[in-house]
């Protein structure tokens, strides 16, 4: 019986080398050469010559005027040469290097020719000679081992072998409820377009399909997650809240709500696989905080897993004075502790002494012993995955996971990269913080900035000034934070002091003038983008970006939200002079808005899907057809219809299910088989 999972060598024509060369291109199955879809389809309807612009790929039909002729040139070069009466016009057409193409031409016969067209020289450049039907040409992605005549042919003998084993993978309900075409329909009209109408209709089922089965894994992944015996904590409502209230400022609305839901799922016996997510400046770390403390009252031990080591230091500290007058134990494990500190560490991790250990990812690996850890906390830069809990299992024990973000997460990026988890947001800003103020000046404004920074040294409050280079770079001409440095002290002179953060500084370095700088000896601090992450100084209330077209969205959000911490209004200086309209549109977008959120959807769409945090960082998968930047609503509705799916009792044995699970589980073994 035929299987779409059938090998690709099943097919004529593909032996061992044929087979290799495909494999590179992602096909290995029948299944992968059918839903390897053509990238663009060209358009091969005939034109006139008064509709043609100059420089366009078109078809043109006529009558060959004249006997085709061979010149050779240069160095083993060929031109095929004729005329073709098209419109009452001669046109000549001329085919470079392809001097076959010399039989396929006969004088007075029509012919139908694919070319780039010279206006000027009323003449066009010959690609191919038509010989279809159809007025669109599918075109694949192909490399210099497998030609595009090749994938053809093979799609074609695939279709006709295989079609009857071709079934619907989407619910007939939600085919029907979303008028999307067969699966078979589908393939043929992608492969074999007969005009756009039907491939639209085609891309669009493809789309769903593939959002529809990406989402099921997801939430197949979830219920399991959910399903496997996690660890309940009985944690001392009393203590939580008397700390709650012992608090010096009140938790808003959002904390409350987001406080709940963790507690709720510390407590249950299901696995907790948490996202939390806020603005800068939400409290995410007093969530965090009041996590931690629930399941250090029910004597279980809490991971805090942060991205550095200076942050790892950061945060042992702020918990530290959290906790002043609780009895908790909190310590920090770095690489560069003394030996005889970081044995003491472990053995105290290891007999429970310990309750809060706080570090990178080197916590769950090498030679750390917990006792007895209920809770582990993360951040988006090290996703915590299957891989990191594993770990945490050979070493006994299976906790609950939360994992915190740097950054609001888009919709796109939450649905696709982090669906398999329950998501917490934080979409209330504590009361009387106030909005930070934000505008953009051009560098011929620079004395307004001056004049501004001046108003507020002698106010008393201070300022960051973050420039995005500091060294001497002939490809961007970027004034770098040593000479801003200069100007600047040349300038506000002894009254008021500058100081200087860069990068090539050792960390003890960087702690001194930044423990200078919260101190008050310095009125402004010249940086490069060091301080972007935990960086907390209430008395800075002014963040000027030098060049803040080099920076992306995200960054610069980042980099706004460490002034407005006091209780004194903030503001934010983007000083730029963008050389294109992306540049200006991102200024903008800073000035209009203070959402997170709504940033990170910009910077999204403006970047792509691949290119968010780099090509390999995105988090975003790579779709076939569908992107999920684009088309969000479909991705979302996939979502939806996914979670209907799997929650049902016993879905898998309901049977207009079957296809899909089918499906679902044939993708699981295949990509363990590659993994």
């Amino acid at each position: 019986m035929l299987s779409l999972n059938d090998s690709i060598t099943n097919l004529s024509g593909v032996g061992p080398k044929r087979a290799a060369a495909l494999a590179d291109l992602g096909i290995r199955t029948i299944n992968d050469l059918l839903l390897y879809f053509p990238f663009r389809y060209e358009d091969l309807s005939v034109k006139n010559l008064s509709e043609v612009v100059d420089q366009q790929k078109i078809t043109l039909r006529g009558i060959v005027a004249s006997e085709p002729t061979i010149a050779r040139f240069g160095r083993k070069k060929v031109r095929v040469n004729f005329r073709l009466l098209v419109d009452q016009e001669s046109v000549m057409v001329t085919f470079f290097n392809q001097p076959w193409i010399k039989n396929q031409i006969e004088a007075d016969s029509e012919l139908t020719v694919y070319g780039k067209w010279d206006a000027n020289r009323r003449s066009l450049t010959g690609m191919k000679i038509v010989n279809v039907s159809n007025d669109i040409e599918a075109v694949y992605p192909a490399n210099k081992h497998v030609r595009q005549s090749t994938i053809k042919q093979l799609v074609e003998d695939a279709y006709k072998q295989y079609q009857d084993a071709i079934v619907d993978i989407i619910p007939a309900d939600l085919i029907q409820k979303y008028r999307l075409d067969s699966r078979k329909q589908m393939i043929y009209d992608l492969h074999f377009p007969k005009g756009q109408e039907r491939t639209t209709a085609a891309r669009r089922t493809a789309m769903f399909e593939e959002f529809l089965t990406f989402q099921m894994g997801l939430q197949i992944m979830k219920e399991r997650d959910h399903q496997e015996n996690g660890i309940s904590i009985n944690y001392d409502s009393e203590l939580v809240t008397k700390l709650v209230s012992d608090l010096p400022f009140k938790l808003t609305g959002a904390q409350i709500r987001v406080i709940k839901e963790i507690l709720r799922d510390i407590k249950s016996d299901t696995h907790m696989n948490r996202l939390l997510q806020g603005d800068v400046g939400s409290g995410k770390t007093v969530v965090a905080a009041v996590a931690m403390y629930a399941v250090v009252t029910n004597h279980k031990q809490a991971v805090l897993m942060a991205p550095t080591e200076i942050l790892a230091e950061q945060h042992a500290n702020n918990l530290a004075n959290f906790f002043k007058g609780y009895d908790v134990n909190i310590a920090l494990l770095v690489g560069g502790m003394r030996k005889k500190v970081r044995d003491s560490t472990l053995a105290n991790i290891k007999n429970g002494t310990v309750d809060i250990i706080v570090g990178t990812h080197a916590l769950i690996q090498d030679d750390v012993e917990f006792k007895d850890v209920g809770l582990v906390i993360t951040d988006e830069q090290h996703r915590f995955g299957v891989h990191q809990r594993q770990l945490l299992r050979e070493k006994g024990v299976n906790p609950d996971v939360l994992a915190m973000t740097a950054t609001p997460i888009p919709r796109t990026l939450a649905i696709t990269s982090y669906g398999e988890m329950d998501v917490s947001i934080i979409d209330q800003l504590p009361a009387g913080r106030k909005a930070i103020r934000t505008s953009w000046v051009k560098h011929g404004e620079w004395d307004k900035v001056l004049r501004f920074l001046a108003k507020q040294f002698v106010e008393g409050h201070q300022a960051f000034i973050v420039t995005p280079l500091i060294e001497e770079s002939e490809a961007m001409d970027l004034q770098n934070a040593k000479e801003l440095h200069e100007q600047l002290s040349e300038h506000f002179g002894e009254q008021f002091q500058i100081g200087l953060l860069h990068g090539q500084m050792s960390s003890d370095e960087k702690d001194q003038i930044m423990d200078e700088f919260k101190q008050g000896k310095y009125s402004a601090i010249v940086s490069t983008t060091v301080i972007e992450v935990g960086v907390d100084v209430p008395n800075a209330t002014v963040m000027v970006i030098h060049d803040a077209d080099r920076f992306g969205l995200a960054q610069l959000h980042q980099l706004r939200g460490r002034v407005g911490r006091g209780s004194a209004q903030a503001y934010c200086i983007l000083v730029a002079d963008p050389k294109n309209q992306t540049g200006r549109e991102r200024m903008q977008i800073m000035v209009d808005t203070t959402d997170g959120f709504k940033i990170s959807e910009a910077d999204l769409k403006m970047r792509g899907q691949g290119d968010l945090f780099g090509k390999q960082q995105s988090g975003v998968p790579v779709f076939k057809v569908g992107d999920p930047v684009v088309d969000i609503g479909a991705l979302q509705t996939a979502q939806i219809e996914a979670s209907k799916i799997v929650t049902q009792n016993n879905w898998q044995q309901l049977p207009q299910y079957q296809n899909i699970n089918n499906y679902l589980d044939q993708e699981l073994q295949l990509n363990q088989t590659l993994d």
